[in-house]
């Protein structure tokens, strides 16, 4: 199915989760100087004005990014990771304000050293053509074919080390299943791989498909945050939350993210909240 554009959901409340969470992924990994493979499997656009038609038609950032935006200061003052996530976001803007939310290849991309490689899949023609035409540092391969079976194809890597984000839209149920099948397959190939899952929370609960799977297969190290907005009874439609698992996280990864996540969290809501723990055992 290719009928599904990020656009439309750009700077949401789930691309805060997502995005602060491959920040730190990211910052943790280049600690050390030895090489990493980056991988997005599903990379949409790379950038996302705000004033975009699509984007305006929702505003689902007006309960994302910018009620952060507007706390930056405060959030910065007591926080090292948000301070570093936020001064990020203030370079992909144009202006003084809040006008462009980037993807994941812009948050990937905008880290990478000379030694490191990055591969962006896109199937989604519009999204692929949209992609190619973003400034992205010479060497950054930008591939139009399936994330799952390219990233399957391309393992091992020739670099020491490996980071991946998947990340399909889940439009299709079966996607569930096949997350689950690669993040195994391609752990069985690159044992110390780190990769990152991210999944919606919806009223269906076709998630703890996708979690029992992994739990089921003896991985080990896979740990789990998860945003919610309200509880899965009191949403009758729609997301209610977002989830990500990360399997081999670097050092400190659950303790920065922890506090973050807790000092972002009420500004996306009255009722919103952030659960982390072990999915499978540390």
């Amino acid at each position: 199915m290719l009928a599904y554009q990020h656009a439309y959901h750009a700077g949401n409340f789930a691309d805060v989760h997502k995005h602060l969470l491959l920040f730190a992924t990211i910052d943790l990994l280049l600690r050390k100087d030895s090489a990493i493979t980056f991988v997005d499997t599903h990379a949409g656009r790379g950038l996302y004005p705000l004033a975009a038609a699509q984007t305006q038609k929702l505003q689902e950032y007006q309960h994302g990014i910018a009620p952060l935006w507007r706390a930056r200061e405060s959030l910065a003052e007591h926080q090292p990771l948000l301070r570093d996530w936020l001064s990020a976001l203030d370079e992909a803007q144009p202006g003084r304000r809040l006008e462009t939310y980037p993807g994941s290849p812009w948050w990937l991309a905008k880290r990478l050293r000379a030694q490191d490689r990055l591969r962006l899949f896109e199937l989604h023609p519009a999204e692929h053509e949209a992609l190619a035409q973003q400034p992205l540092a010479p060497g950054i391969k930008r591939l139009r074919e399936d994330g799952l079976q390219g990233l399957q194809r391309m393992l091992p890597v020739s670099t020491p080390r490996l980071g991946v984000l998947i990340d399909p839209s889940y439009e299709v149920k079966t996607d569930y299943t096949m997350v689950a099948e690669t993040l195994i397959e391609a752990a069985r190939k690159v044992r110390h791989a780190v990769l990152l899952i991210w999944y919606p929370l919806l009223p269906a609960g076709r998630h703890r498909q996708l979690l029992q799977q992994l739990k089921d297969s003896g991985l080990r190290k896979l740990w789990r945050s998860e945003l919610t907005l309200a509880a899965p009874e009191h949403s009758s439609h729609g997301m209610y939350g977002s989830g990500m698992l990360v399997l081999n996280p670097p050092w400190g990864l659950s303790e920065d993210v922890t506090r973050a996540m807790q000092a972002i969290a009420p500004l996306l809501g009255e009722a919103a909240s952030h659960r982390a723990d072990w999915w499978v055992g540390e």
